[in-house]
C-alpha cells in the first residue's frame, strides 16, 4: 500500500481520526461548503447548525462559501423571522464560488469583487449562454435558484434532474468556449466571467473582514467540502476534511482532501468541529 494510504482511502487521504491535535490546536477558522456538506436535500441538518454555533462561540472564525447565488445567501445571513429561519452563527456567507458575499455581524453588508458596471456587462452575456446550452444539450436546465445570481450561470446538474457525464462535459465545452471559467458542485454546473473560485474567494474575504493573507496563513485554518468547486481548497489547505459522501466522486476530483468523515453529510460536518473543539479543550 503506497505511504500515507489508509485502507480503504484514495491514496493521501486518512481517516479524520488521523487529523493531528497539534493541527487542530494552531486554528484560527473554519471554512465551509454548504450542499451536501452542511445540508441534505437543501436543509442545513440540526447537527450542522448547532456544530457552527458551537465553533463560534468557541472563538473560531468560521465562513461558509458556496456555488449558491448571493440571494439564496441573504436568507441565511439575515434570517427570515416570518418563515421560521434564523441567521447562521457564521463570519460571512461567500456566495457564486467566491464572486459576492454577506458580511458582518449584526448588520449584514453585501461585498462584491466586480464593480457594479462590469457586473451588468456580463448580465445579458451569461443569459445568452444559458440559453445555448438550453438548445444545444438536451435535457439541461437553469438552476432553480438563479433568480438570486449576480454573477454566475448555474446549470442543474443533479438538483432537481440528472445529467449524464457527457452532458456535463458538453455544458463545460460551450462555456469554455465562450469564455467562462467554470467549475462543477455536486449539484452545479457554473461558468462566469473572472477566475473566481473558493480558494480565490477565500483569500478576499479573509483579506477583507480581518487583514490577513490566507496564503501566509494557510495552517491555521481548515476546510471542509465534498464535491468539485471544493478542489481549489483541497489543494492549499493541508487541514481539509471531505465529509464521506465525497468518497465517490473521488476518482474524478484532480485534488483530494487530507482527511475524510466517517459519517456523511451534516453528521460528518458535525464530526469535524466536535474533533475542533476537542483540540481547544486540551
Amino acid at each position: 500500500m503506497p505511504a500515507g494510504t489508509a485502507p480503504g482511502l484514495p491514496t493521501g487521504m486518512q481517516p479524520l481520526s488521523d487529523w493531528p491535535l497539534a493541527a487542530r490546536q494552531q486554528l484560527v477558522g473554519l471554512f465551509t461548503d454548504i450542499d451536501d456538506t452542511l445540508t441534505s436535500q437543501g436543509q442545513i441538518s440540526p447537527d450542522a447548525l448547532q456544530a457552527l454555533g458551537q465553533l463560534q462561540a468557541a472563538g473560531l472564525h468560521v465562513i461558509a462559501i458556496t456555488g449558491r447565488p448571493i440571494g439564496w445567501c441573504e436568507v441565511h445571513a439575515k434570517g427570515d423571522a416570518a418563515h421560521g429561519v434564523a441567521p447562521w452563527p457564521v463570519d460571512a456567507l461567500v456566495a457564486e464560488n467566491g464572486a459576492v458575499a454577506w458580511v458582518g455581524q449584526p448588520q449584514r453588508q453585501k461585498l462584491y469583487q466586480q464593480d457594479a458596471g462590469t457586473r451588468q456587462r456580463h448580465q445579458p452575456r451569461m443569459h445568452a449562454i444559458g440559453q445555448r446550452i438550453l438548445r444545444e444539450v438536451p435535457g439541461a436546465a437553469i438552476s432553480r435558484d438563479s433568480d438570486g445570481r449576480e454573477t454566475d450561470l448555474a446549470i442543474d446538474a443533479a438538483e432537481f434532474c440528472q445529467l449524464s457525464p457527457a452532458q456535463i462535459a458538453q455544458v463545460l465545452a460551450i462555456m469554455q468556449a465562450e469564455g467562462m471559467h467554470t467549475t462543477v458542485s455536486s449539484i452545479h454546473i457554473h461558468g462566469c466571467f473572472g477566475q473566481f473560485n473558493k480558494w480565490q474567494g477565500a483569500c478576499w474575504i479573509v483579506q477583507e473582514l480581518l487583514g490577513m493573507d490566507l496564503a501566509q496563513e494557510a495552517e491555521r485554518w481548515a476546510f471542509t467540502g465534498d464535491s468539485g468547486n471544493d478542489v481549489a481548497m483541497f489543494e492549499r489547505l493541508s487541514n481539509s476534511i471531505g465529509v464521506a459522501n465525497l468518497l465517490p466522486l473521488a476518482p474524478r476530483l484532480t485534488h483530494l482532501p487530507r482527511y475524510l468523515t466517517p459519517s456523511e453529510r451534516g453528521a460528518g460536518f458535525a464530526e469535524v468541529a466536535a474533533a475542533i473543539l476537542q483540540a481547544r479543550q486540551s
